[in-house]
């Protein structure tokens, strides 16, 4: 089934054309990479996704529902979730309350505090919090601030964010940038456990091995405009990828 559906995307930026005609298809329960150089409108692609900027033209369907004109927290109720490059977490939080915040959002939508809600209604929210901080291996230190984590595991603190969501898309930019190299591999048999479980990923990553161990099918960009998409093996010998994204040195 095509989860996600995009078609003849653009967005301009005064003279600057981030992306130009853009189509996109996802599979549920597979890996999708988008790749490319520096510049080539990955970031803007996902920033269109989720409503953060407005697309000049084109569409952007998730199961048939158009998420165009709608607001992020919008896209997000309906089941769309974004790791960001830099990390987004209530510093002077612990892990648990940072996750218990975003169950509480997928449960109840548009979150409103309640200091008269009795705490019985808040214990399915803390337990979807556990479970996503045991999924991502934050359990031990779910009662530390969240501002005492390193880089990488407040990486891993906005994935179980997102988890706690139960997204049918989650889309993740640049999951392994400025990680260690231990970080970088802890972090990619978390994403391999969660592709084994079917949850639907759009990855983007300048780390190859990263990008053509996890995917099942790869999209590249090349200045906003699509110039390949397939099975990894495929791109990987593609000859216009080779000469637009690496010189013609093969991947």
């Amino acid at each position: 089934m095509e989860l996600l559906e995009v078609r003849g995307l653009c967005k301009r930026f005064g003279g600057l054309q981030a992306t130009y005609e853009v189509d996109l298809t996802v599979r549920e329960g597979t890996a999708h990479s988008i790749i490319g150089p520096n510049g080539a409108g990955k970031s803007t692609l996902l920033n269109l996704l989720i409503g953060l900027i407005r697309p000049d033209s084109g569409t952007v369907m998730l199961a048939g529902t158009s998420l165009l004109g709608r607001r992020p927290h919008e896209i997000n109720q309906l089941g769309v979730a974004r790791v960001f490059q830099t990390p987004s977490v209530f510093p002077d939080m612990s892990l648990l309350d940072n996750v218990t915040i975003a169950a509480l959002a997928a449960r109840d939508g548009d979150f409103r505090f309640n200091l008269f809600q009795h705490p019985s209604r808040r214990r399915d929210a803390v337990a979807a919090a556990e479970d996503a901080l045991l999924e991502v291996g934050l359990d031990a230190v779910a009662d530390v601030s969240a501002d005492d984590l390193s880089h990488g595991d407040k990486r891993r603190l906005e994935l179980a964010i997102c988890l706690a969501h139960r997204p049918r898309l989650l889309l993740l930019d640049e999951p392994t940038q400025g990680m260690s190299q231990l970080e970088t591999q802890s972090t990619v048999e978390l994403l391999r456990r969660l592709v084994a479980k079917g949850m639907t990923k759009v990855i983007i990553e300048h780390d190859m091995k990263v990008v053509f161990g996890l995917s099942d099918e790869i999209t590249v960009l090349h200045q906003g405009c699509v110039i390949a998409t397939g099975e990894p093996d495929a791109v990987r010998h593609d000859e216009a990828v080779l000469e637009a994204y690496l010189g013609g040195v093969e991947l």
